[in-house]
């Protein structure tokens, strides 16, 4: 490449990120394909990621945050929310009526729900 700039994107991680095999072998596509709900997926795995994937069961998220870090709208978020609550994939509690949720990030398909 001669002359002119270009772009780069660049990503730096912590760790390695190891998936439960579910997660991208099934859960993808019962929620982007049979639910027809692909920002639930992306709410899932960021909640998972947050939680999970740091070696916690809970993680605290305003909407706006997993919003601004999924690159999702709010409301999609706040439906994404709702339609894992109904599922039981997700459980969120707050502390107090302004305080941001914290969700449990659940997984039925292991014997234990861990």
């Amino acid at each position: 490449m001669t002359g002119g700039p270009f772009n780069t994107i660049v990503s730096i991680m912590r760790d390695d990120l190891a998936f439960d095999p579910y997660l991208t072998d099934v859960l993808m596509r019962d929620l982007v394909g049979h639910d027809r709900r692909p920002s639930a997926f992306l709410v899932y795995l960021w909640l998972w990621r947050a939680s999970r994937g740091d070696g916690r069961r809970r993680a605290g998220a305003s909407l706006q945050m997993i919003a601004t870090r999924t690159g999702l709208s709010k409301s999609a978020v706040q439906a994404a929310v709702r339609h894992l609550v109904r599922r039981r994939l997700i459980s969120a509690a707050r502390s107090g009526p302004t305080a941001a949720p914290i969700y449990a990030v659940h997984a039925p398909w292991r014997p234990d729900g861990a």
